[in-house]
C-alpha cells in the first residue's frame, strides 16, 4: 500500500519508519528543510516515563491562576481572543480532578513504557548514536511536604510496574554526583532507574536516513496547501510543489494538525503549549550532571547531550507565536546555576522555544474519525519523544488491521 505520512517530525519519522519495516511504499511531506525541525528540534531530551504524570491535575489550576500576574509559573496562561483557547482551556479544567488525573497518567504511562521498548528495539536494531544516557533520572524535590506528596503520588505509576524509588539528599547525590554540592538544599528526589535521555533531533534525521534507505521518500521544504477529501475518503494533498495522492494517509502535523482536521470536518481537542529551552556549553567543566531530571519546585527539566546541557521549562498558552527574548529563560538559567555551579558556560546560552501538541488530558489521539483512509497520530505533547516509537507502531498496527500490542483505552480518537 502506498501512504503519505503528513509531517516529518519524531512522530512522522518514526511512524514512517515502522511503515516501510511492514512493507508499505511510504512518502512523507514536511514544510521543514530536515526532520523533527520544529516541536523537536531543542525538546527536553528526557525519555521519562517516570514523569508521565498528566499536566490536568488537582495543582494546575491553582498555578494557572497565579501566572496571571506572576511569570516564573510553570504553567502560564495569558488572555487571549481566540475562543478555541477557552474551549480547550474547559476540557482541561475539567480533567484536574484527582480521579481523572490518576486515570489519564495511567493511560500515559502504559503508552510511554510500550514506546520505550519500541525505541530501545529500534536502537539495537539500527546502533543509531545520538548522545544516549541510560541509568536512570532524579526528580527533585526542596519542599518537605511536597516530596511526601510526590512520593504518594507515585503508586499511581509502580502499581503498573514502574520501579520508582525514594532517596533521601545524600542518596540522590551519590546517585547524581553533580548534586553534591546542593544536597543541603533538598528534602529528597524520586529516582526512575529505567529512565533515559538522547537527543531527539539528531535520532529523528539518522532515522530518517536509514528510512530513505528503505525506500522511504521525504519531500522536505514542501508545505501542505489542501487536503482534498470525496466522502468519507482522502483523495489526494495538494502541495506548493505538486500533488500526493496515496492509499492511506498519517497525519502527524502536531500542533498543526486540528488546523488541517477542521478544514476536514474534523474537531481535534489539541491547543498548541509553548515550551522554553536552553542549552549550555559544558566543555571542559567537571560539575554537569550525567543522568537528566527535573527540579519538582520549579519544574525546569535536563538532560546531558554529551558536551551539551539542555534546560527546558515552562508551558505557555499563547497561540502559535514562538517569539522568545533572554528574560523568558531567566529563571530557568536561574535554577541551572543554582543546581550546577560549575557546570556549563552560563554566559553563552542558545535559547529556543517550541509549541506542544497538548490535549487536554495529556494522551495521544490515535486512529481514525470520518474518513477511512485517515489515521491520526497526534498530541503527544510533551512527551513526543517518550510516546512517539509507540504511537508509530500502533498507526502502523491499525492500518495493516492488527491488534497493537498496547491497550489503547484513553488512546485513540473516541476517547479523546
Amino acid at each position: 500500500m502506498r501512504i503519505a505520512v503528513l509531517g516529518g517530525g519524531i512522530v512522522g519519522v518514526t511512524s514512517a519508519y515502522a511503515l516501510a519495516q511492514d512493507g508499505h511504499e511510504v512518502v512523507v511531506v514536511d514544510r521543514q528543510p530536515l526532520a523533527a525541525n520544529e516541536t523537536s528540534f531543542s525538546n527536553a531530551g528526557m525519555v521519562a516515563p517516570g514523569h508521565a504524570y498528566t499536566w490536568a491535575s488537582p495543582r494546575a489550576p491553582k498555578i494557572l491562576l497565579k501566572s496571571l500576574w506572576r511569570d516564573d509559573t510553570s504553567l502560564r496562561f495569558r488572555f487571549s481572543t481566540d475562543p478555541r483557547l477557552y474551549a480547550w482551556s474547559l476540557r482541561f479544567l475539567r480533567e484536574c480532578n484527582a480521579a481523572s488525573a490518576a486515570r489519564n497518567t495511567a493511560n500515559k504511562l502504559r503508552l510511554c513504557l510500550f514506546s520505550q521498548a519500541q525505541l530501545q528495539e529500534t536502537v539495537s536494531r539500527t546502533g543509531i548514536e545520538f548522545d544516549r544516557v541510560t541509568g536512570g533520572a532524579v526528580y527533585l524535590y526542596r519542599d518537605p511536604a511536597l516530596f511526601e506528596a510526590g512520593v504518594r503520588n507515585t503508586r499511581v505509576l509502580t502499581d503498573l510496574g514502574l520501579e520508582l524509588r525514594a532517596l533521601d539528599p545524600q542518596r540522590a547525590a551519590e546517585v547524581e554526583p553533580a548534586l553534591d554540592s546542593v544536597k543541603g538544599q533538598l528534602a529528597g528526589a524520586i529516582y526512575s532507574p529505567s529512565d533515559e535521555s538522547g537527543d531527539c533531533h539528531v535520532f529523528a534525521n539518522k532515522l530518517a536516513a536509514i528510512a530513505a534507505g528503505m525506500g522511504v521518500e521525504f519531500r522536505w521544504s514542501t508545505t501542505i496547501l489542501r487536503i482534498e477529501a470525496s466522502g468519507d475518503r482522502i483523495e489526494k494533498v495538494l502541495t506548493d510543489k505538486g500533488e500526493v495522492a496515496a492509499d492511506a494517509y498519517v497525519m502527524a502535523l502536531g500542533s498543526y494538525a486540528p488546523i488541517e482536521a477542521r478544514k476536514l470536518g474534523v474537531n481535534l481537542p489539541i491547543y498548541p503549549v509553548k515550551g522554553y529551552a536552553l542549552t549550555l556549553d559544558v566543555e571542559g567543566r567537571n560539575g554537569a550532571p550525567m543522568l537528566s531530571g527535573v527540579d519538582e519546585q520549579n519544574l525546569v527539566a535536563w538532560s546531558r547531550l554529551g558536551r551539551r546541557l539542555r534546560l527546558t521549562a515552562t508551558a505557555e498558552f499563547a497561540g502559535y507565536d514562538t517569539s522568545h527574548e533572554p528574560s523568558d529563560f531567566a529563571h530557568m538559567l536561574k535554577v541551572a546555576r543554582q543546581l550546577f555551579p560549575e557546570a556549563a558556560d552560563f554566559d553563552r546560552p542558545s535559547y529556543w522555544a517550541g509549541l506542544r501538541p497538548m490535549t487536554p488530558k495529556g494522551t495521544p489521539i490515535l486512529g481514525q474519525a470520518r474518513h477511512r483512509n485517515l489515521w491520526f497520530n497526534t498530541g503527544l505533547g510533551h512527551m513526543g519523544w517518550t510516546m512517539s516509537h509507540g504511537t508509530a507502531r500502533v498507526t502502523a498496527d491499525m492500518i495493516a488491521g492488527r491488534k497493537p500490542e498496547v491497550d489503547l483505552k484513553g488512546l485513540t480518537f473516541a476517547d479523546a
